[in-house]
């Protein structure tokens, strides 16, 4: 793996960290998952780096971004942001994107923005694909975001309620195994809210971008691991079916950390392809 080239982008008031591999005539944007950082997505530059320039940012309360705006950023700030970053490496007009986990959701907003400018995209075990009750709660409205904050601050409390719901089926495994990782640690807990509530504007409108794909024939990967049980394949594969043609799910022999070197191949296949979809 090559070593990233790193930098600081000036938004208003914060300083964005991002990394830079590559030095392909086509911009690939990498956008992370939850506790995660750019840096993740190092693992590709070796498969990728000749036909893509390959740019990931660190996301707000990630890596080595100093957030500054608050506990919100919206798609719209995310594309000013990106679009900066791109003027300075010398982007070109379409851009390419691979979204891992929570950067999925994030990928399909930003694409539901902008369809237009989009080659491809890839979506690596991702969230967004369905709307989760408990996130939606405490993300969405104000109530659910305060009763939020005060339960970061009563772990037992909000373990006891985590497992009351998982047992009735009002949350699902995923998220309750998410929380049971996260709220053992006060800072952990911290970062849990900040991040969740920050990142809270990117809700992707699904039947829309359906809609956008078919019309601007927007080839679109997706790539699950078989043994994931945070993102089911099988949500992957329905969603396949609802934007054929243009869709292509890869599956690999592997849980949800599917962005390793070894899987790189895959990446290839679904990034490199001609001008018409699989």
């Amino acid at each position: 793996m090559g070593l990233a080239q790193t930098g600081h982008y000036r938004w208003r008031s914060s300083l964005i960290h991002y990394c830079r591999w590559g030095s392909g005539g086509k911009l690939l944007i990498c956008l992370h998952g939850y506790g995660e950082s750019a840096e993740s997505f190092a693992c590709l530059e070796s498969a990728l780096g000749q036909s893509f320039t390959m740019l990931a940012v660190d996301l707000p309360f990630h890596g080595g971004t100093q957030w500054k705006e608050g506990l919100r950023l919206g798609p719209e700030e995310l594309q000013e942001i990106l679009e900066g970053i791109a003027g300075e490496l010398g982007g070109g007009s379409k851009w390419s994107f691979l979204g891992y986990s929570m950067g999925g959701r994030v990928a399909l907003s930003l694409v539901e923005r902008m369809p237009g400018r989009v080659a491809r995209l890839v979506l690596a075990a991702p969230d967004g694909l369905v709307v989760n009750g408990w996130y939606k709660l405490v993300t969405r409205w104000k109530a659910g975001n305060l009763l939020f904050r005060w339960m970061m601050r009563r772990p037992g409390l909000l373990l006891s309620l985590a497992k009351a719901l998982n047992r009735v089926r009002l949350l699902n495994k995923s998220v309750y195994t998410f929380t049971v990782n996260y709220v053992h640690d006060a800072e952990d807990r911290d970062k849990l809210y900040k991040r969740w509530t920050t990142m809270r504007g990117f809700r992707p409108d699904l039947d829309a971008f359906c809609a956008q794909v078919r019309a601007e024939r927007i080839p679109v990967g997706l790539v699950y691991g078989r043994q994931d049980r945070i993102i089911r394949v099988e949500v992957g594969e329905q969603f396949r079916q609802r934007i054929a043609p243009y869709g292509e799910l890869i599956v690999l022999d592997c849980g949800h950390r599917v962005l390793q070197e070894r899987y790189a191949e895959a990446f290839v296949r679904l990034l490199e392809g001609g001008d018409e979809p699989w």
